[in-house]
């Protein structure tokens, strides 16, 4: 008779315990989306204290913190399903909340009702634009976005705010038309209204010396006054969706 060991080995045929999922989150990217979110934040802090300029330089920053984090996840490999949600509702204030509030502090709250309700309409545009965003994901064409997106919209508004300041213009006189560009920017979101995304740029392929120069004029330009020119560069491109549809319209006729 043999002996049998006293620690027999498990037979091959027995199925392996799954390794438990590691709960950690990703650093890098998550802190720029938690800047832009700050930037947010700091937005409406400082437009109830009435410092509009402050709270519109807030929303850029925001911009561009915003535009880094998912360049960073891919770049690192550090994307995650948690940074996905974090950025949507990180956008949500930064480019939704933030430049309602802004606006409706700066001249909208000077018209009651009809100032809040062109404030409530960007709201309500930037949530259902970010959430028909997170459902079109890897289904819609990448060369466009549907619909204006939030980051542009908030500089839009911003941006207008952040001119009228420099050049010590009074809104009182123009609330009206100012809460019908608040609220056309808000409906713009969510229209079906087609705007070049430029994902398809390659940035690491060889470009004409021209684009080169092109670029350097263009940053000349905006730092000679970069109220006006960041803000008249984001109402072009927000004005470029619909002119192209209307371009499209008359090809068809």
């Amino acid at each position: 008779m043999t002996e049998q060991p006293d620690n027999p080995t498990p037979e091959s045929n027995e199925p392996e315990s799954p390794k438990p999922r590691s709960r950690g989150i990703y650093l890098l990217p998550n802190l720029f989306t938690t800047g832009a979110l700050f930037s947010g934040f700091y937005a409406v802090i400082a437009s109830m204290n009435g410092h509009f300029e402050n709270a519109a330089i807030a929303i850029f920053v925001a911009m561009v913190l915003d535009g880094l984090d998912g360049r960073v996840a891919r770049m690192t490999n550090t994307s995650s399903a948690f940074g996905a949600e974090y950025d949507s509702l990180s956008d949500m204030v930064s480019f939704g909340v933030a430049p309602s509030l802004v606006a409706f502090n700066w001249v909208l709250s000077d018209i009651g009702k009809l100032g809040w309700f062109a404030a409530f309409i960007y709201v309500a545009g930037a949530a259902l634009r970010l959430a028909r965003f997170n459902t079109q994901i890897g289904s819609v064409d990448k060369r466009y976005f549907i619909g204006l997106p939030s980051p542009a919209a908030a500089a839009s508004v911003a941006g207008m705010v952040w001119a009228a300041v420099e050049y010590d213009v009074d809104g009182g006189p123009y609330a009206y038309l100012i809460a019908l560009f608040v609220a056309a920017v808000g409906l713009l979101m969510v229209s079906n209204v087609l705007y070049y995304s430029f994902k398809d740029v390659d940035f690491k392929g060889k470009v004409p010396f021209i684009i080169l120069a092109a670029i350097v004029l263009g940053l000349a330009v905006i730092s000679i006054s970069p109220p006006t020119f960041l803000w008249l560069l984001l109402l072009g491109y927000a004005l470029s969706g619909p002119m192209l549809w209307v371009l499209r319209k008359r090809k068809k006729i």
